[in-house]
């Protein structure tokens, strides 16, 4: 065995006079936080959310902040990212009238993803989003709305910077390094000596085709109806027991309250009331009692007035499973067309606010 210090130069990595990393042999750091702040910028500024659906749009703005850290280490030609960052990222939206596409509310508000980080790559980032008037019916609706597709936007955007990090990032340059290689072409007295370069990089595989991740099982409801009446006659009508029972000709028991549970349509439907604003927004968590025991969907109704003695009232109704408990199927559709035609038909027929 040799002595320390007297080993086989044959297995010492020496340093080269002229400083090169061959083959990325040795360990090397580089900092890849300016390289994230501006590939992030990239990818998520001025991205479409909403545009040309229905009555809403909405669209991303600037980078407010990119903060934490980003490096990769390459280490015998490997990569071994490292990064935890926090984004934060600015949007606006409008409601737009349907008929017309003119803009009836506008609403700011921003997003933050606390920690994008190399430990949770596999995962979907945490997203948090803001709304500067989070009181207005609009407010409340695009954030609804972004949560049911916005999020997936974003989380794809994302993983777009996760796998270009995984893969070098700004040091990708250093690792398409060609390394010559020699090769003897042809024989006889004189052969030629012919110099080909190849990569040692590592190649990466296309990516797969991102499909957007919904929970599955569950469906999202929207309608938009309009009225000719005032907003405060049909936030009264919604809450109002005795007027419920007239155009269902069923049962019901409504509060008024936040907090304060309901039931209609021969206790068919109940939930509770989670948020109110008088004659602009019904919050409720609602369920059919055919449904699994303990599930409830998100319904959230606004009220809005373009012009006097006009109102459009707006549903969305999130986390509507696709099945009841018995197995039938039919559960989005049914509850679609009760809203349709048991609820706001019969409340425009009964009530004389007819288009």
């Amino acid at each position: 065995m040799a002595k320390f210090g007297e080993g086989d130069k044959r297995w010492i990595v020496e340093d080269r006079a002229d400083g090169a990393n061959v083959h990325n042999w040795h360990w090397a750091e580089i900092d890849c936080l300016p390289w994230s702040q501006k590939r992030l910028r990239d990818l998520l500024e001025n991205i479409s959310i909403f545009e040309g659906e229905g009555d809403l749009w909405m669209q991303t703005t600037t980078i407010e902040s990119i903060t934490g850290e980003a490096y990769v280490n390459i280490r015998k030609g490997k990569i071994i990212p490292g990064y935890e960052i926090a984004i934060r990222l600015s949007w606006k939206g409008e409601a737009r009238d349907s008929s017309t596409g003119n803009p009836l509310a506008s609403v700011t508000g921003s997003l933050e993803l606390p920690y994008v980080a190399d430990e949770n790559a596999d995962e979907e980032p945490e997203l948090k989003i803001s709304v500067k008037d989070a009181l207005s019916p609009a407010g409340q609706r695009m954030r609804e709305a972004f949560l049911a597709k916005g999020k997936c936007i974003i989380q794809t955007k994302v993983s777009e910077y996760v796998k270009e990090i995984a893969l070098g990032g700004p040091a990708k340059n250093k690792l398409e390094g060609k390394a010559t290689v020699k090769k003897i072409v042809g024989t006889g007295p004189a052969p030629v000596v012919v110099e080909e370069t190849c990569s040692n990089a590592p190649q990466p595989k296309p990516p797969a085709a991102c499909k957007p991740k919904v929970k599955e099982g569950f469906k999202t409801i929207t309608l938009s109806e309009k009225f000719y009446c005032r907003a405060s006659d049909l936030y009264e009508i919604l809450l109002d027991e005795n007027r419920w029972k007239g155009f269902t000709q069923s049962e019901a028991k409504i509060s008024k309250e936040v907090g304060g549970s309901f039931s209609f349509f021969d206790g068919a439907v109940t939930g509770v009331n989670v948020q109110l604003q008088e004659n602009r927004l019904i919050m409720q968590k609602w369920r059919f009692t055919s449904w699994v025991d303990g599930h409830y969907s998100n319904v959230f109704l606004t009220l809005e007035e373009p012009s006097t003695g006009v109102t459009v009232v707006k549903l969305t109704q999130t986390e509507v499973p696709e099945e009841d408990r018995y197995g039938n199927a039919t559960v989005v559709e049914n509850t679609e067309k009760g809203w349709r035609d048991l609820i706001f038909h019969k409340i425009r027929t009964g009530f004389g606010f007819a288009l």
